[in-house]
């Protein structure tokens, strides 16, 4: 904007005291959820219009994404099933009082009865102890979630506790790449090819009756050269082969948290750059809007296709006669 030495010049296309049109501010925005440092933006503005953005300026930039995000966390969930949900949770750093913690950013993820992914809840816990885990599914409930079959996750206690305690008759589903890395920690680096192919090789299969035969042959193999390897092995191995209950064309995507994990590389790429939050509510704010714009193409492409579920649901009529 011009600046006139009485102080009387007035545009129409700033609003008063306001130094940055709403497509500059948008663009500001972009770059920031792109991963671009705050230092980098006020040296790009700088050199473009000679009007530096700062901290404080994308600090209240970012602020008018709360309002939004207010309405979808309260958003309700009643019009749709989710047979299908995946839990998981990643850290970054945030600064408490005088302090600087890791915080835990906690995410759920639903498939819906239509096979679309999305992103259900997007929250900033203290630790990730059950009773963070249990107040988001509480929520999650409360706003109408329902018709949940299955929940994938690793072997954490408290998704376990909260599932049993929030969801009770649903089934839980350990992250088969946890297991495997779980196991194969207990292997020599010399073993550890032979130890993962066969390890892999009883995820590969889809009938529960071929996984348990191959799960028997690894115990027999394993168990007398690395007998802590295999202990872990049976402790876990039911809670890794749950899925099988699940239509074959779904086991793939069921397996594993991959997903989850893709999208928190995504967020820690965009948010390195802040090294350290003020606050627990930025934290929450920018994951949420990064989670909200790096999901925006799941609703273009179906995730699984939900009609196996719907068969495996109905009785079979020949065998009813009987």
């Amino acid at each position: 904007m011009p600046r006139d030495r009485e102080g009387e010049f007035v545009t129409e296309v700033f609003e008063r005291y306001k130094r940055m049109t709403g497509d500059v501010e948008e663009a500001v925005l972009e770059m920031y959820l792109c991963g671009i440092s705050v230092r980098k933006i006020a040296g790009v503005s700088d050199a473009l219009s000679r009007v530096r953005v700062g901290k404080d300026a994308v600090s209240r930039i970012a602020r008018r994404l709360e309002e939004e995000q207010r309405e979808w966390r309260e958003r309700t969930l009643q019009e749709k099933n989710y047979p299908y949900l995946y839990l998981d949770a990643t850290y970054l750093k945030v600064r408490w009082g005088a302090r600087v913690r890791s915080m835990a950013l906690l995410v759920c993820v639903g498939v819906d009865e239509e096979g679309f992914r999305e992103v259900l809840a997007v929250e900033v816990a203290g630790t990730e102890k059950g009773a963070a885990y249990a107040s988001l599914l509480r929520g999650l409930i409360d706003r109408g979630l329902s018709g949940v079959r299955l929940v994938v996750s690793d072997d954490h206690e408290g998704i376990k506790a909260a599932v049993a305690g929030e969801l009770p008759g649903t089934e839980w589903q350990r992250c088969v790449v946890h297991f495997e890395r779980n196991v194969l920690a207990h292997v020599p680096a010399s073993e550890m090819s032979e130890v993962a192919e066969d390890l892999k090789a009883i995820f590969k299969v889809r009938r529960e009756k071929t996984a348990r035969e191959l799960a028997k042959g690894f115990v027999e193999l394993y168990g007398s050269r690395f007998p802590k390897a295999v202990s872990v092995f049976e402790a876990g191995i039911d809670d890794a082969l749950s899925h099988l209950s699940f239509p074959g064309s779904h086991h793939a995507r069921l397996r594993t948290t991959n997903m989850l994990e893709r999208f928190f590389r995504e967020v820690k790429r965009r948010t390195r750059v802040v090294g350290v939050f003020p606050n627990e509510v930025s934290v929450s704010t920018l994951a949420t809007e990064i989670a909200l714009r790096s999901t925006e193409q799941w609703v273009l492409k179906r995730y699984l296709t939900m009609d196996a579920l719907e068969a495996l649901e109905k009785p079979n009529p020949q065998l009813s006669r009987h």
